[in-house]
């Protein structure tokens, strides 16, 4: 068979599968104009399910998100749901969405899989932010719980995240089983977007008084709700263009805060998002810069900024000498963990069982902060799937979950959801610059004041871009098994394994690499924590102190690394960290000679 008639084979299969007439003449355009590269990239693979869901360019074909491609997915899950958690149908699925383009349709098309077969659907009415989900499930006891959204990824893409009866984002052997389902339903068996409110089956969640019953947990974690309304500490916060405004707004009024001055640009849900290059707070400057306007024009020196769906929380604040410090996710993750501790201790509350959680590409200010107060601190994977997983796991061990975060400003404060939350750690904050305001302290001071009693710990994440898998591949391989690959002795590996012995002039003193299963620093060599060989992970440790962990992004074309340096001064620390930053570029991944692209600041 030809090139072409196996290209053909698949625009027959696609036209006869999709409903959606704009998807279909997508398809049908791209063979009329003979594009046979785009047609191979949309409909060559399938899209494919992992434990972040889907994520896509929302456009036609196997590979994207389209109506076709969510309803396939959908099929799968409720097969599988069904299977696997007792009840499924009696408890339901809750449902919710975010503000993007096509969203509410992806939603519709989901409750319409789930009520074909005879699910109840707790089925959102209202743009939601994504914590409220897993929150409902926790709430109203549900089988699983589905978001559509891309969160922070650029206006095109959107995304599919799923979570477990649990209430916490799904995990191995979840995804694989889901993906399994999924391919054995590919044949769409309902197309018909009325059921999702139409249904006796579907209920909006909010009937059920799960919205209030979130708000009032959240302000059940005020602990100076006194000195809140007595304040005259301005906050300007910034939806980023998403889902947030309200949610924030009930954040304030819970924790008996004055009201916040919004971003007016970016205060409404706005598919387009048309102030920002890219609609992350955490890109830095660029992307808070209305905020920073809107600050410095109201005399406020505290920033609090969501991203789209309202998971996560970035904070900027105005120092004495006007300039505006922006935390990264670590400074923020040390900040809020202090204050969880510190609140913990003034209400005489026992720390012995306490557990707080981060994630290993995160900064290890927290496991000195347990080793020095007494209480648990327990790493784990990246994302919060895996946080959240393992903080529910604690929690039925009989410890006290009370804190996690990941570097990628993701915070659960309290335990009001297992996952990472940006309206809950909103208000939490707000109230403890507050209280820090009351001490004279800001927020950095009170940074300062912890990096001087447990060390400075100094951080570096960032990314280089790479479109071409089979350079990122190349990149791993040398960083494992060196410049000229050699048999493996015992066939364990795919080659000798010959990681560096220096970087950046620094011995070697540890290698984890959950990618191949392999940790010099276990007795049998083994990591404990999970190895997955879906994605590269490596984690160096150097004789200086310094940590840095390289890993390829599950969404995006990138390959991120994340680094660390505890030190007893900042200065020094970053003197050295730049040292080592550098080799990550120049000498693991040869960012010249591969083409990668750097950074960019937003």
């Amino acid at each position: 068979m030809s090139e072409t008639q196996q290209y053909k084979q698949l625009v027959d299969e696609w036209l006869r599968l999709d409903q959606n007439p704009e998807t279909r003449a997508e398809i049908q355009q791209l063979w009329d104009s003979n594009r046979l590269s785009e047609l191979k990239q949309r409909l060559g693979s399938r899209i494919e399910f992992g434990t972040a869901g889907l994520r896509a360019r929302m456009e036609a074909g196997f590979s994207r998100m389209n109506d076709l491609t969510v309803i396939q997915a959908s099929q799968g899950l409720a097969k599988y749901v069904l299977k696997n958690v007792e009840n499924a149908k009696e408890k339901g699925v809750v449902i919710g969405h975010d503000h993007r383009h096509h969203s509410q349709t992806f939603a519709n098309l989901t409750a319409a899989v789930f009520i074909s077969l005879g699910f109840k659907v707790w089925f959102f009415r209202q743009l939601v932010h994504t914590p409220l989900v897993p929150y409902t499930v926790k709430q109203l006891g549900g089988a699983a719980g589905i978001m559509i959204t891309a969160s922070h990824n650029p206006k095109d893409d959107n995304g599919y995240k799923v979570y477990w009866e649990n209430a916490c984002q799904i995990i191995p052997p979840h995804d694989s089983g889901i993906a399994a389902t999924i391919d054995e339903n590919l044949e769409p068996w309902v197309w018909d977007e009325k059921l999702a409110t139409e249904s006796p089956q579907s209920q909006d969640p909010a009937e059920k008084g799960v919205i209030e019953s979130y708000f009032k947990e959240l302000g059940a974690l005020s602990a100076f709700r006194a000195d809140n309304e007595a304040s005259d500490v301005k906050f300007v916060y910034t939806a980023m263009h998403g889902v947030g405004t309200p949610y924030a707004k009930r954040s304030f009024e819970v924790f008996g805060l004055k009201p916040f001055i919004p971003v007016k640009e970016q205060v409404e849900p706005d598919p387009e998002f048309p102030t920002v290059a890219f609609p992350n707070p955490e890109e830095g400057k660029g992307a808070l810069a209305l905020a920073m306007k809107c600050a410095d024009e109201n005399d406020a020196r505290i920033i609090l900024a969501n991203d789209p769906d309202a998971d996560r929380l970035a904070i900027a604040e105005k120092q004495s000498s006007g300039e505006w410090v922006i935390f990264t996710g670590n400074q923020i993750g040390t900040i809020l963990g202090g204050a969880t501790l510190e609140r913990m201790q003034i209400s005489g509350e026992p720390v012995d069982k306490v557990a707080m959680l981060a994630s290993t590409v995160s900064s290890k200010f927290l496991a000195k902060l347990a080793e020095v107060n007494g209480f648990l601190f327990e790493e784990t994977l990246t994302g919060f799937k895996w946080i959240g997983n393992r903080a529910q796991e604690l929690q039925e061990q009989g410890y006290n979950a009370v804190f996690a975060f990941e570097e990628a400003i993701g915070f659960t404060v309290g335990k009001v959801v297992r996952d990472k939350d940006g309206v809950s750690a909103l208000g939490f904050f707000a109230e403890w610059a507050i209280h820090l305001h009351n001490r004279g302290q800001t927020a950095n001071d009170y940074l300062e004041s912890l990096y001087q009693k447990y060390g400075y710990f100094v951080t570096d994440n960032s990314y280089f871009i790479c479109r071409e898998p089979e350079t990122i591949k190349k990149i791993f391989v040398r960083m494992r098994y060196g410049d000229h690959p050699q048999q493996s002795p015992d066939g364990k590996y795919q080659y000798k394994l010959n990681y560096p012995t220096t970087i950046g002039g620094h011995k070697v003193t540890g290698i984890r690499d959950l990618t191949i299963g392999y940790d010099s620093a276990t007795p049998d060599n083994y990591p404990t924590l999970p190895v997955s060989s879906s994605s590269e992970m490596i984690t160096f440790k150097l004789e200086n102190g310094c940590v840095f962990t390289i890993r390829t992004s599950g969404t995006e074309p990138k390959i991120k690394y994340y680094s660390e340096l505890a030190s007893s001064s900042t200065e020094q620390a970053r003197k050295e960290l730049k040292v080592v930053v550098n080799a990550i570029g120049s000498e693991l991944m040869e960012a010249d000679k591969n083409g990668l692209e750097g950074r960019k600041e937003a």
